[in-house]
């Protein structure tokens, strides 16, 4: 074999070398090239709060919008169509881009404003206040109040006791929210009572005069302990027709 030739068989096996190493380079990284999965994530519009909508608001357009929720993430209790929502009354305070739920939101044929905002076990009474009753104006919706009751046995005579404590104020007139708090004067008063509250509230204002006088929100209830008496075991002793006591010490 001449050198001509076996330079010319260097080369070819160099260029099949070359050649092999490229398309096995090649098929190696389609191998490892990672597959992209695309998800296909299905969204659906739901009702959020468009801006703060504080307990016992009746619900305009104004406070609603609608934004995308993932479908997966949907419950049975989110309204997907403002005009379900129209005229009704909100529970709670809704905040700002908070999805609007049934249970914070009134039904239909609950009524306006004050009835929904009244617990299950509770009761609204209203009493008629005037601007020394009513705190010389200070009271607003949320405020706590004791309840005194004043009877009166004559000219110089009268007895004060207080008939309920802190007892929250639902309403004052006609409002049960208000953003100021600068002194009103009002003319009733609605509080939030138990069914046996209620009565007592109104037998008192049977009887007499009734005040309020203003609680702190931060004040806690103070229970008064139990005083427990000691007293000492005794035996009776029968004589005859005489008895007697004699204290059995230990």
């Amino acid at each position: 074999m001449s050198r001509n030739q076996v330079i010319l068989l260097f080369l070819l096996s160099v260029l099949f070398g070359l050649a092999a190493v490229f398309f096995a380079r090649q098929w190696m990284s389609r191998q490892i090239q990672p597959q992209a999965e695309v998800e296909v994530v299905e969204r659906e519009p739901i009702v959020v709060a468009a801006l703060e909508i504080p307990a016992g608001t009746v619900i305009e357009s104004q406070h609603l919008t609608r934004k995308l929720l993932e479908k997966d993430w949907r419950g049975e209790n989110q309204y997907t169509v403002e005009e379900e929502l129209i005229g009704k009354v909100a529970h709670d305070t809704i905040y700002p881009g908070e999805i609007l739920i049934t249970q914070r939101i009134s039904k239909k044929g609950e009524g306006a404003t004050l009835a929904v905002l009244i617990p299950e076990d509770k009761r609204a009474v209203t009493i008629r206040v005037n601007d020394v009753i009513g705190v010389a104006g200070f009271l607003l919706p949320g405020n706590r109040v004791d309840v005194l009751g004043t009877v009166k046995f004559g000219k110089n005579s009268a007895s004060t006791t207080t008939v309920l404590k802190d007892i929250r104020v639902l309403a004052v007139d006609q409002k049960a929210r208000t953003s100021e708090n600068k002194p009103v004067i009002v003319r009733a008063v609605t509080l939030e009572v138990e069914p046996f509250q209620a009565e007592k509230l109104l037998t008192a204002q049977t009887r007499g005069d009734i005040h309020l006088t203003l609680r702190n929100p931060q004040a806690l209830q103070k229970e008064k302990k139990a005083v427990r008496r000691y007293v000492a075991p005794s035996v009776t002793i029968i004589k005859g027709t005489e008895t007697s006591k004699v204290k059995v010490r230990d």
